[in-house]
């Protein structure tokens, strides 16, 4: 069983990474953030977005998320998985010409692991650190943040200390996973490298699909794509962070796995419900999964 969990996950995180890069912003009223150099707030921002964007607000909640983080324009953002720009697209006019956005994904030594890792997929990933910049040009104009782009384990030392946030949208189950199997200590470098790019006083925020607290460890183990709260903020505090604060906004009690569910049934993925109306029927009524949105900070 734990085999064919393993490949159920493995096969569904592709498709998580792809919903990761296509997805934006909350849509409801709040108080607007500090506008960017171009004039424009987060807010209106948001609003750009094309509509099949803006329909998964409701889940991903992005403009609470990104000002609880503290993100402002001029900063230094370090994005994790940024994919096809989910959140870039938003940050590039955001943050503004003195900004500065780092793309960090998964090292090459991981990508092979995954069971759809194609050999044609994992050359693919080998020119990411080129190719993600470059693309993200036709997102850019003179008024927007430049883009670098590294993968864990080979952030170059120039620009440690020099993040103001790092920002983590459901990127640890995989590395927890990959690191309790003992394939690698992907985790351990990874937490290594946002503490190293951080600048002292620097914020660390992480939203995660969280486990409930009653579930198994061997569940929670990253495998079915959930980890516990208190798993997360223990190594992140072993990487040297301090647990600033959490907030309940993307997280959703309809949510509520067995053990044997994996965090890709439910939307955008879909995993097993493709040609079953009534299986897709129950998802969309849970919804996106119950995510846990925590802030850390690097000690001055």
């Amino acid at each position: 069983m734990h085999k064919y969990l393993l490949l159920l996950a493995a096969l569904a995180m592709a498709a998580c990474q792809q919903a990761n890069e296509e997805v934006s912003v909350e849509e409801s009223a709040v108080e607007e953030a500090a506008p960017d150099e171009t004039g424009s707030s987060l807010a209106e921002l948001l609003d750009a977005q094309p509509d099949e964007v803006k329909a998964r607000y409701t889940y991903r909640h992005p403009q609470e998320t990104l000002e609880f983080f503290g993100i402002e324009p001029g900063m230094t953002v370090a994005e994790g998985l940024p994919g096809r720009g989910w959140y870039t697209k938003v940050l590039v006019p955001y943050l503004g010409s003195s900004g500065h956005i780092i793309g960090v994904s998964y090292s090459m030594d991981m990508w092979p692991l995954f069971s759809f890792a194609t050999e044609e997929f994992v050359a693919g990933r080998s020119t990411w650190t080129t190719d993600f910049p470059a693309d993200a040009e036709e997102w850019r104009d003179e008024n927007s943040a430049s883009i670098s782009a590294y993968t864990f384990g080979s952030v170059p030392d120039d620009i440690a200390g020099k993040a103001d946030v790092v920002f983590f949208a459901r990127v640890l189950h995989n590395l927890a996973n990959f690191e309790n199997a003992g394939k690698g200590e992907f985790l351990t470098i990874a937490l290594a490298d946002v503490h190293a790019l951080l600048k002292p006083g620097g914020i660390f925020g992480v939203v995660q699909h969280h486990a409930r607290d009653d579930m198994s460890d061997e569940f929670a183990n990253g495998t079915h794509g959930y980890l516990k709260k208190d798993f997360v903020i223990a190594r992140a505090e072993a990487a040297g962070f301090e647990f600033v604060d959490e907030i309940d906004i993307n997280a959703n009690e309809n949510d509520q796995p067995s053990e044997d569910d994996i965090v890709w049934r439910l939307p955008p993925t879909y995993y097993g419900a493709d040609d079953d109306a009534e299986l897709r029927a129950v998802v969309d009524a849970i919804g996106e999964s119950n995510r846990m949105t925590l802030k850390f900070r690097k000690p001055e």
